[in-house]
């Protein structure tokens, strides 16, 4: 096992913060195993969508790192879509990367996610790109919003829920089916490489599409679940705040499609973007 690729998971500030260890690496497949912390938790110890996807892209990387080589870097994700098949309940997980097809760049993977019995958690797709030594160009700016602050009913509660107040999430904005969150930059959601654990982007960018959704609703006896996350990581991360922006592009009875745009708070232009599908149900 290499020894920088095991440091980058095991040691990386986000990776400790929630728990995630290497469990295991070979040429095609790598594993990072997650054991239960409330810390990771949603109300009634359910896992955190945005864990399962930080697990998940902490092993593709892995896979993805080992087969193209330590000099091949820096890597992102350029494609992500992950599926939740069931929740994990005061449960470990393992999420495994299997090695599709190597590129010259490319490393396209499908995983899973499963617990400790082989419950199946989630299932993921994705692809990551090793840049060979290239800077990242220039991303386009995100549309932003106009400004206005206006946090809604969850002002004063997102940071109650353990895993969105661990990573510093705050609401500026929630109101009429948009949103805008704000991660400030700390040293827990950090890589070993430098910059913002591609993670913790995904759980600021899930966390938006929750909130698209609550912002229409309300609160309420209401069940609520993410069934997928459709995303993709421009260019590495930087070490900076970041901010969300997050619209209800479509809806129907249960069902919210939320298109979220996840930029660098100083310069404004975009890190991550995505889909993320919502479901609030009686």
């Amino acid at each position: 096992m290499s020894e920088d690729i095991y440091n980058w998971v095991n040691r990386s500030p986000y990776g400790q913060a929630l728990g995630m260890t290497l469990a295991a690496l070979c040429d095609d497949a790598a594993t990072i195993y997650l054991p239960f912390n409330e810390a990771n938790a949603n109300p009634g110890n359910a896992l955190h969508g945005g864990v399962a996807a930080s697990a998940s892209v902490t092993a593709a990387h892995a896979l993805t790192r080992h087969v193209l080589g330590p000099d091949t870097g820096p890597w992102h994700t350029m494609d992500f879509q992950i599926n939740y098949l069931a929740a994990a309940i005061g449960e470990n997980i393992s999420a495994t990367a299997h090695l599709l097809r190597r590129g010259k760049e490319i490393c396209f993977m499908a995983l899973n996610v499963r617990t400790d019995d082989g419950k199946a958690i989630a299932q993921c797709s994705i692809a990551v790109r090793g840049r060979q030594g290239k800077d990242a160009n220039d991303t386009p700016l995100a549309a932003g919003d106009d400004g206005k602050v206006d946090p809604g009913f969850m002002g004063d509660r997102i940071g109650t829920n353990p895993f969105i107040g661990g990573r510093g999430i705050a609401t500026e904005f929630m109101r009429d089916g948009r949103v805008r969150l704000i991660m400030p930059w700390q040293d827990s959601n950090g890589d070993l490489d430098g910059g913002l654990h591609e993670g913790a982007a995904l759980a600021l960018l899930d966390t938006a599409g929750a909130m698209c959704s609550w912002s229409i609703t309300g609160l309420g006896k209401f069940k609520a679940s993410t069934p997928s996350i459709q995303a993709q990581i421009l260019a590495p991360p930087p070490k900076s705040d970041l901010v969300a922006y997050g619209d209800v592009g479509f809806r129907d009875n249960e069902m919210f499609w939320n298109d979220i745009d996840v930029a660098d708070a100083a310069t404004g232009r975009l890190v991550a973007r995505g889909t993320v599908l919502y479901r609030i149900f009686d």
